[in-house]
């Protein structure tokens, strides 16, 4: 075992011990520094979309970047190049753990947890992308690890931040469209290849690639180029295919205005996917239960449909003819009110009724300053104000990990709904307990691993191959990962 990796064992032991750092903006009365002051960040997984989070950080300290792709993070390095260097997470920690005040994750979707809940007891305060996590557990422990330690927190979907959602809400909750039983919400997404088999053929490591840090707690796989930087979303391992990409965008206003918990009930359908890989297209339908009323608003049971690649829903009779509703080129919800009918693009902007008719509604929601549209940035700042806020008087980040980590698990029931679509039923589903009640532990299913088609002799020949899956076993595994040797999270607190 190497030196990186004793101390990160040792040091995640002691944190699971009760032992934690508190960095100085933590607890007030403690060196807590004023408002005024720059925090120091460290950046992890700044090839891509971190690298549009970590310039949003910019004007704080930024004194250490990580990335396992040094030659996909070249454009960030270059941008900071008083920040410490790293690979390896771990080993940035180590070095760098008791000088670190936030921690910023954009790593791909797999390894947000492992990174995350370290940091949070390390008593760092944690941004983190979107999805934020790669299954529901680790979601949960999140949630929970947040609320042990006090820090501030936030998850990268940014439109969370914006005016939009809020004006959205402030709508719904006066009653304007009514009791709402039905909503439909959409995306073009994936981008990338999905319905992907893995390539039969291994290729050779790039120099600036650490292969083993990227696997990190997944199961370990020959490299492709196939995989990353950018087009592991399509693959189970690592992403959560379109669903977990955009979901929470497009589905942040639905939860947030709508009070949304639990479902208990999700079925999904989808073109054909893999052992390996997601769909191309697909629909999922979640069903929630009743939930208590606000002051002017009934909150019955509802249903809540999801579309990708693609697909639409079918236009009601009052969406006049030529209503594009992919207008902003990633997607939209329609509330399906009793009094009115509400479409709002991606994030909940642009929201107007179908009526024509304009609500009078008086803003009182906080609005975060320039967060008009669907972009980086502000998002980021609302997480540095709360962190630099002691914690007895914080105001908590838009998409802190009190709502991030229960949104998140809504988000990662849809995968779940894709992925067991095999089973042929609707999955009834025990939120406060983490497992489906209705799968029985000798039900399997089958999933395609292999479909190659081709032309003989002007003939067409196709070869698919399934494996069967015991679905109660497939469906702990979904829910709650086993991870590679060498890797492993803390218990629930």
């Amino acid at each position: 075992m190497d030196h990186t990796r004793r101390n990160f064992l040792k040091n995640m032991a002691a944190s699971t011990a009760g032992f934690v750092i508190l960095p100085s903006k933590v607890v007030s009365g403690l060196g807590y520094k004023a408002p005024s002051d720059k925090m120091n960040i460290a950046g992890i997984g700044i090839g891509g979309k971190g690298y549009a989070n970590i310039l949003g950080m910019k004007a704080e300290n930024i004194i250490g970047l990580c990335d396992v792709d040094w030659q996909y993070a070249g454009p960030c390095f270059k941008e900071f190049p008083t920040a410490g260097k790293y690979k390896d997470w771990r080993r940035m920690f180590d070095e760098l753990g008791e000088s670190i005040d936030g921690v910023m994750v954009a790593t791909p979707d797999h390894t947000h947890a492992i990174i995350a809940a370290t940091a949070l007891m390390m008593g760092k305060h944690v941004y983190c992308q979107k999805p934020l996590t790669h299954s529901i557990y680790e979601s949960r422990l999140l949630t929970k690890l947040a609320k042990k330690y006090g820090v501030a927190t936030q998850m990268g979907n940014q439109a969370n931040s914006g005016d939009g959602v809020r004006q959205l809400c402030e709508w719904i909750w006066n009653g304007e469209i009514g009791e709402i039983r039905e909503v439909h919400t959409w995306t073009d997404r994936p981008l990338w290849p999905q319905a992907l088999a893995r390539p039969a053929q291994a290729m050779k490591v790039p120099k600036t690639l650490d292969w083993d840090l990227f696997i990190g707690p997944a199961p370990m796989r020959p490299y492709h180029e196939a995989y990353t930087p950018w087009n592991w979303r399509g693959w189970w391992d690592f992403g959560t295919g379109a669903f977990g990409d955009m979901a929470c965008h497009v589905l942040d206003p639905v939860f947030r205005a709508l009070n949304l918990g639990y479902p208990d009930k999700i079925q999904g359908c989808s073109s054909q996917i893999n052992t390996e890989s997601g769909p191309q297209a697909e629909t999922v339908e979640f069903s929630f239960p009743a939930r208590d009323n606000l002051p002017k608003l009934v909150l019955p049971e509802v249903k809540v449909y999801w579309y990708d690649g693609g697909l639409l829903p079918n236009r009601p009779d009052i969406l006049p003819d030529g209503i594009d509703l992919m207008r902003d080129g990633l997607g939209g919800c329609l509330f399906i009110g009793s009094k009115d009918i509400l479409l709002c693009d991606c994030g909940g902007f642009n929201s107007r009724l179908l009526s024509g008719r304009v609500p009078h509604v008086t803003p009182y929601l906080r609005r975060i300053p320039e967060a008009t549209g669907y972009h980086d940035g502000y998002h980021e700042q609302d997480w540095i104000r709360a962190c630099k806020e002691s914690p007895g008087n914080r105001i908590a980040s838009s998409a802190d990990f009190s709502y991030a980590g229960p949104f998140s698990e809504m988000v990662l029931l849809g995968v779940l709904a894709i992925r067991l679509q095999g089973l042929k039923k609707i999955l009834h589903w025990d939120g406060p307990n983490m497992k489906f009640t209705n799968i029985s532990p000798t039900e399997e299913f089958k999933v395609v691993v292999k479909n190659d088609f081709r032309i003989v002799k002007g003939h067409p020949r196709s070869d698919v191959k399934y494996e069967t899956l015991n679905a109660l076993d497939a469906a702990k595994e979904y829910i709650r990962h086993t991870y590679r040797e060498g890797w492993k999270l803390p218990d629930m607190p």
